[in-house]
Parts: C-alpha cells; structure tokens; sequence
C-alpha cells in the first residue's frame, strides 16, 4: 500500500511528487499519458509571471509570488533554464491608462518587488518595437521566462531520485474509499493508498467526483499559439502583455528561453478538454490582436502553432484543500494561470497539509539537485572535443535546425523517466522543434528510440499508444 497517490504527472503533481519526496513516504504518481507533461504543462505560454495580476488574497495572488520567488534556487537545483527578462503590460492611447495604476497596486499589494509605470518614452527605451500607439507601461522586473518541459521533467526526475514511482499509460477509471484506505483502479491495475492527491488537470472535476461529493466545475479554455523561429527571437527581450480582460491575461508577445518568438494566447472555452487543434479563426487573430502591443512583428517566419487548455474553475480561484467530505483526499484543481509560476509553492503548500496529516518525518538523505541533459554547445571548443573523443555519439548531429547530438538523444532515453516516444525526445533535448519540425530528423530518432529501448520501427510512436508512426514494409504494405 502507497502512503499517497497523486493523480496527474504535469507540473502541479510533479512538484507535490517532490515537495513529498523530502519525507520517509512510499508515494506514487498515476498518470494517463504515456509520459510526464503532456496535458495542460506543454501548452502554455512558458511564462513565470511576477505576480500583479491576481486578486489580493487569493492562493493565486499569494502562490504566485511565493512560487516566483523560489525559480533562482530550483533552476539551480534543477538545472533548468530560467531567466528573468522582466515584463511589460502596455496601454495603448485607445484604452484608460489607469487600468495600469490598478495593477500597480494591486501587485503592491501581492508583494511584487520592483513595479512601476512607465511613460512612452521610457518604455520605448526599454523595447523599441512597441506599437506606436503604445502610451505607458507597467514594468515588472522579476518576470521570467522558463521552459515548462524541462521544469516539470526535472521536478519528475528528482522525485523519481528520491523514492516517488512513476506509472505512466495508467487512466484512472474510478476511486472507492475503502476503511483504511483509496482503491484506485486504472485501465491496467490497481493501486492502493492511504491518502489521494487530485492534480489531474482539465479532469480533475472527473476524477474529483469519484471520491467526493463537494462540487467542482472544470472549462477546458483553450489557447492557440504561434511560435517563430529562432532568427526573430530577439525582436522584443521581455515579456509584452496587452491589458488583460475577463478571460485571462490577454496575447502576449515573448521571447522563449531557446531563443524563439511567441504569440498568443487565445482564450475560447470549450466542452472537449481533449480538443488541442488549432484553428484558422484562432491563429488568425493572434496576428492583429500581437500587433496592438508590438509593430512589425515578423509573422513570415512562423514555423508552428499549437494550443493547450488551461484548467478554469468556476470560482476563480486555486482550489488546493483537503475534501470536507472525503478524509485524505486532497485537491489541486483549477490551476490555470498563474499556475506554472505557483507550481513550486503549489507543492509546498499540499505537501505541507498531507505531511501534517500523515504525521510524516523528514528524509535526512534527501538529494535536492538534478542534472539535466548535458548541452555540448554550451561546452568550450576543447572541452566537446575531449567530450566527443571520450564519446563519439555527441559528435553526430541528428538534428540539424537544433544542433541536437546522438549522445544528448541517447541521454534523453536512458536517464531516469527516460523519452519513449519522438515526443517524449522532443521534449528533454529539442530535437524536432527547429525550423523543419522534425521533417529530417525523425526518421534518424526513430532508429535510435528502437535500436535502445528496443523496439520495433511499427512500435515508435508520436505520443504514445496510437500514434504509430510506421505501419510496415513498403514492400509488404
């Protein structure tokens, strides 16, 4: 029997998987994905807001900041990528430039450090392709930009060093409270548990009402997304936000932490929270709509669109507690934005609640660190040639758009959690999100997922289980 079981392997229940992996504690992670990260944690705008935003008072107000504050120190620790480049949302002389000085405060509010409005000028300074409309700016230095795939395959990984077990390719199918404890019954086994953890994302109102009677509502709200190639990426430096509006923080324009530009999102709810296409009329808009904040934005060099689904709760706010009505079965729902920058705090804070009742003690050998995947073009012209010599995988370019090894892509499969599909690659090393989108490269991954894992070419798939790839010999088909 599992001390806890957490529902859901994105960012929310990867960094509880962590936060509890600090206690004597046989947990596991059950998620329905063929890997970590694949719901609502890939599909987002990679932002780590400062935290203005949110109504004072409220967890995201008060989860955010906290959770802001701790990216220096687990980027450190976990060997991601992170970099401030602050944010800017700017008002335009078509709207009422004291919306700025309601943000201003209430961010003052939250505690962000730093805030203030700038004029025209200074914020044209600041980025000199702001829209000529552009009046003034309110200015956040500690915004940050981060890339969710490595921040939650790290937060995976370390928990995974530290005890937590993973089962992936688990749905969930129902939960009975027994006296002592959950059953948990998948598609493929069963699972025992003292205590749950509900972190299942846009299914966390499913999975909720399995176990609990208390009411939660969950819209899937979709966002679409253009993303554009690395020779763009530093037409703005920081984050440039719109004004935001009733469904969300409004389309943004930022650089990513791989150099890229991105645009969007859109903001639609929907009833199919499985439903991640893009549509004409969604990505469309993104261009005028970018175009308010930020002029001559090179729309040309688009290589791909994406959309994700944010996870909105009917009352607005993080629902992170312990069930009334169901003892031990906590919840983490209605974690949309700020729900990437909260994630650290998230963690600490339901860790915190389930230690308390479980009445766990902390690990003394506890290992706080992570390497991530090691980037040879980072290295010094002698040090990868030393490195290729030692290992000459990492002198073979597989990826040519990303510059992506042999030795990183073998890296990628064999670590802790390691990839098993194009995506599950695609994700820890960027092989396939150049300019070509995999167009050269994926036969070459294929070969290398199937020599190692190994499998058969017909077996590789996309994104797990139905998303073959090849389906036979061309001279048999």
């Amino acid at each position: 029997m599992y001390d806890v079981a957490i529902i859901g392997a994105g960012v929310i229940g990867c960094a509880i998987a962590r936060e509890l992996s600090r206690y004597e504690i046989n947990a596991c992670v059950i998620e329905r994905e063929e890997d970590v990260c694949c719901g609502t944690s890939k599909a987002n705008s990679a932002i780590i807001h400062a935290g203005f935003d949110a109504t004072p008072g409220t967890l995201k107000a008060k989860l955010n900041v906290k959770g802001n504050a701790m990216m220096d120190d687990l980027s450190r620790d976990l060997d991601i990528p992170f970099k401030r480049n602050g944010s800017l949302v700017v008002c335009t002389k078509e709207q009422n430039p004291e919306y700025l000085h309601t943000l201003l405060k209430k961010g003052e509010e939250n505690g962000v450090p730093g805030l203030e409005i700038l004029n025209k000028f200074e914020a044209k300074k600041l980025e000199p392709n702001l829209a000529d409309d552009v009046i003034a700016a309110l200015y956040a230095p500690t915004g940050g930009i981060v890339c969710p795939f490595h921040f939650t395959i790290a937060l995976a990984e370390n928990a995974f060093a530290n005890g937590i077990s993973f089962f992936l390719n688990n749905k969930v199918e129902k939960i009975d409270k027994k006296d002592s404890c959950y059953e948990i019954t998948t598609d493929k086994q069963t699972f025992t548990a003292k205590a749950v953890v509900n972190a299942a994302g846009v299914y966390a109102d499913t999975i909720s009402a399995m176990a609990s009677k208390e009411n939660i509502h969950i819209t899937a709200r979709k966002g679409e997304y253009l993303l554009l190639d690395k020779s763009a990426g530093t037409h703005v430096n920081h984050t440039i936000f719109n004004l935001p509006g009733k469904m969300g923080k409004g389309v943004l324009v930022t650089p990513t932490i791989h150099g890229n530009l991105l645009v969007g999102p859109t903001a639609v709810d929907t009833e199919d929270k499985d439903g991640t296409n893009t549509t004409e009329k969604g990505l469309n808009s993104l261009s005028a709509t970018a175009a308010l904040s930020v002029k001559d934005l090179p729309m040309h060099q688009v290589i791909t669109s994406f959309a994700g689904l944010r996870a909105h709760e009917e009352g607005g706010d993080f629902i992170l507690r312990e069930a009334d009505d169901t003892p031990l079965f906590f919840e983490a729902a209605g974690i949309e934005s700020p729900g990437l920058s909260s994630a650290p705090a998230i963690g600490v804070m339901m860790a915190e609640l389930i230690k308390d009742r479980l009445h766990l003690e902390k690990k003394p050998d506890f290992i706080a660190t992570r390497k991530g995947i090691l980037n040879p073009t980072a290295l010094t012209l002698a040090e990868r040639n030393e490195l290729i010599r030692q290992q000459p995988a990492y002198g073979n370019i597989v990826c040519r758009c990303e510059m992506i090894t042999e030795g990183e892509i073998l890296d990628a499969i064999h670590r802790p959690l390691g990839a098993r599909s194009l995506d599950g690659v695609k994700r820890r090393t960027r092989a396939g999100m150049g300019r070509c989108q995999s167009g050269f490269c994926s036969p070459r991954t294929m070969e290398i997922l199937a020599r190692e894992l190994p499998l058969a070419m017909t077996e590789i798939t996309k994104c797990g289980p139905k998303s073959e790839i090849a389906l036979g010999h061309n001279k048999e088909i």
